[in-house]
């Protein structure tokens, strides 16, 4: 932490009568902290790639950073003789003399706790945090562990091995005086617009969906949505607002697109669905986030979006794929794809109903789903022989920093 002063009147500091003016700043550092998993399946299939060649994990971000995992089966340095596995963390984005902290940690499976670790984390470190140049830059371990030893351990489990890193980037912040400190309570304007749609209270408007009718307030759903504005407003305006009805549209459906309208977040799925079951809250989604584009409610339909890329399976993927090309979803439809396109899901995904109406619904979709299993292939078979050592090295077998190589 540091801490700069400016005083006023320097020239004359001897004037009594001068009053002399203070401020102060305050430097924070700390670090933005993040974890990865990275859990290699198969590991006797990876022996024999070569010393250099090396498996990489998914790209994770911490810090503003994209940051990788590569295990190296057969060791980074030709002279080692495969003797060693290599392990190392690698800057994957853009990014100059990035300066973190690192933690590699090889899982032990049996239980017993006694990983390997290699952590800067709780101790003192004599040169600080470590220095990351470029994209590209890695620190590491080029004997990480002897190989002989490794397939003899715990750490290898019907032949899984897990990788646990985390990353700790440096970040600082100036902070000066703060002139006053009131605390601030968090906004309860749902919670006020939520209420007045419960009670009912001053209502001028009423859908019937499905047979069932739901009261509103016409000045409160043209604020929320252009589509409301126009048929409650605009110029082509419905001549009865009394009663609209509304079709295609199931009735809990439009009570959640209310909910969201009112109280700006999502409402309970499994409750509104009436089941309690992960399938009906994804199914409730799936149909509000096609109410949510007909209504033009884009952070409705983003919450519903960022809902079903966490709750993508073999039952659903397929009829999630195709819901998000009529809706233009571009985010959920790459992770149905990456989902669908994997080894292990490909077969099950294709047995489904769901598949069969993406084929009638979306054929497009099909040979974009084709041509995602080829590259999918293809790295595949990059990672597990034919990858090639494209990053520089930041770190020698003990950890310290040598000069990165470019190639």
């Amino acid at each position: 932490m540091g801490i700069s002063r400016v005083c006023g009147d320097s020239a004359k500091p001897s004037c009594s009568s001068c009053s002399t003016a203070v401020t102060t700043s305050t430097a924070k550092m700390d670090t933005v902290n993040g974890s990865h998993e990275f859990k290699i399946n198969g590991y006797a299939l990876s022996k024999g790639m070569g010393s250099g060649k090396y498996i990489a994990s998914d790209t994770f971000m911490v810090g503003g950073y994209l940051w990788a995992i590569y295990f190296y089966p057969d060791g980074k340095s030709p002279e080692d003789n495969a003797t060693y596995v290599s392990l190392f963390i690698a800057l994957a984005s853009e990014g100059t003399d990035v300066r973190a902290l690192f933690e590699l940690k090889l899982e032990d499976q049996s239980g017993r706790g006694r990983h390997k670790v290699h952590s800067h984390f709780g101790r003192t470190l004599e040169s600080g945090p470590y220095t990351l140049k470029y994209r590209g830059s890695m620190w590491g371990y080029k004997r990480f562990y002897k190989r002989t030893s490794l397939e003899q351990s715990d750490y290898l489990k019907d032949d899984c091995l897990l990788i646990r890193c985390i990353v700790g980037v440096v970040k600082t912040q100036t902070e000066g005086p703060k002139l006053y400190r009131i605390p601030m309570p968090p906004s309860d304007m749902g919670q006020q617009f939520g209420q007045l749609l419960e009670t009912k209270r001053g209502t001028d408007v009423n859908f019937e969906v499905d047979g069932e009718v739901f009261a509103a307030h016409k000045l409160v759903l043209a604020a929320r949505s252009p589509v409301f504005r126009a048929q409650l407003f605009g110029p082509m305006k419905d001549k009865s607002t009394k009663c609209i009805i509304v079709e295609d549209i199931e009735a809990p459906v439009f009570k959640a697109l209310l909910h969201f309208i009112y109280w700006d977040d999502l409402p309970d799925m499994q409750e509104l669905a009436g089941l309690n079951s992960k399938g009906a809250s994804t199914l409730m989604a799936q149909h509000l986030l096609a109410a949510a584009d007909r209504y033009g409610l884009e952070r409705l339909k983003l919450l519903c979006e960022a809902t079903l890329c966490e709750d993508v399976a073999i039952n659903n993927a397929a009829t999630t794929l195709a819901l998000a090309e009529q809706h233009h979803c571009s985010h959920l439809k790459s992770v149905c794809l990456k989902f669908v396109a994997s080894r292990e899901n490909l077969r099950a995904v294709m047995q489904t109903e769901g598949f069969e109406y993406l084929k009638l619904s979306c054929p497009s979709v099909i040979s974009e789903l084709l041509q995602f299993v080829a590259k999918v292939s293809e790295h595949s078979m990059s990672l597990v022989g034919f990858g090639s050592d494209p990053m520089p090295d930041c770190g020698d077998m003990n950890g310290r920093r040598v000069k990165p190589r470019i190639f």
